[in-house]
């Protein structure tokens, strides 16, 4: 199961940071340009805003359930909190991306609740690229080596 799950959250995240770039570009674009944010552009970003929940609903249910990493962290948080990379696993990975996470909802929120197009993209532009900004900083690109402790 966690190989599983493994394989669909580190997938996963390439269509979330592709879609988010994308929605990123639009947004400032449309910012400059005065351009009509039209319903395509709504439902894009609905898409991004539960691809990026369902990401963490995966995250979640292996940072409780069925990662070994965070097993062994929960086993004596203390010492985990002196090791970098459990320390990484068990609370920067998680810690940051919920917060991420929470900037896409309110980004999301946001350009519901904007009456005026240039609202719109503006609040696209300016959450989702923060959360990508906390988002990027805290994929782990090269695992293996992080794994290793090395």
């Amino acid at each position: 199961m966690q190989d599983f799950l493994l394989f669909i959250h580190s997938y996963l995240r390439w269509a979330i940071l592709f879609l988010g770039i994308y929605l990123i570009v639009i947004g400032f674009n449309g910012i400059s340009s005065g351009k009509i944010f039209t319903k395509g552009l709504n439902v894009k970003s609905a898409i991004f805003t539960g691809l990026f929940h369902l990401q963490i609903l995966i995250g979640l249910i292996m940072y409780l359930f069925t990662s070994p990493i965070t097993q062994s962290a929960f086993s004596d948080f203390g010492a985990a909190m002196k090791e970098s990379t459990l320390r990484f696993w068990a609370v920067e990975h998680i810690f940051v991306m919920v917060i991420a996470a929470v900037l896409v909802q309110i980004g999301r929120i946001k350009i519901k609740k904007a009456s005026e197009d240039r609202s719109k993209f503006k609040a696209m532009a300016v959450f989702f690229l923060i959360a990508l900004i906390l988002v990027l900083s805290r994929i782990p690109w090269d695992a293996e080596r992080l794994l290793r402790g090395i």
